[in-house]
């Protein structure tokens, strides 16, 4: 699976085109708060684990998106308003991220919901 192309639905909101024909709508708000950097996520380093503070969520910027470009061929990088960049989204971290009802109705029967 990768990523053939993505182009911005709406102000706030990316479409990513798939390989296989599958189109994911994902909202920037959603992008920028599943950022997978270990200032984001927290990361654990041998004996050691560093826990990502609470986001700020009202920080100007936050969810403005500036840039975007592919990181080998496995990836995307995004630049945000708020100046973070260090996010490394696999293709398979941003199709989890998928928001179209049928990948929502799958995470909902497998969370049980």
């Amino acid at each position: 699976m990768y990523l053939k192309q993505l182009k911005r639905l709406s102000p706030d909101t990316l479409n990513l085109f798939w390989d296989d024909g599958h189109v994911s709508p994902v909202s920037l708000q959603a992008l920028r708060d599943h950022c997978p950097c270990a200032g984001c996520q927290g990361e654990s380093v041998l004996f050691r684990s560093y826990a990502a503070p609470a986001p700020d969520k009202g920080l100007p910027g936050r969810y403005v998106l500036q840039g975007a470009e592919s990181v080998g061929n496995y990836a995307m990088k995004f630049n945000w308003g708020d100046g973070h960049d260090q996010g490394i989204y696999t293709w398979e971290h941003l199709r989890r991220l998928c928001e179209c009802p049928e990948c929502l109705n799958a995470r909902t029967e497998v969370l049980g919901g």
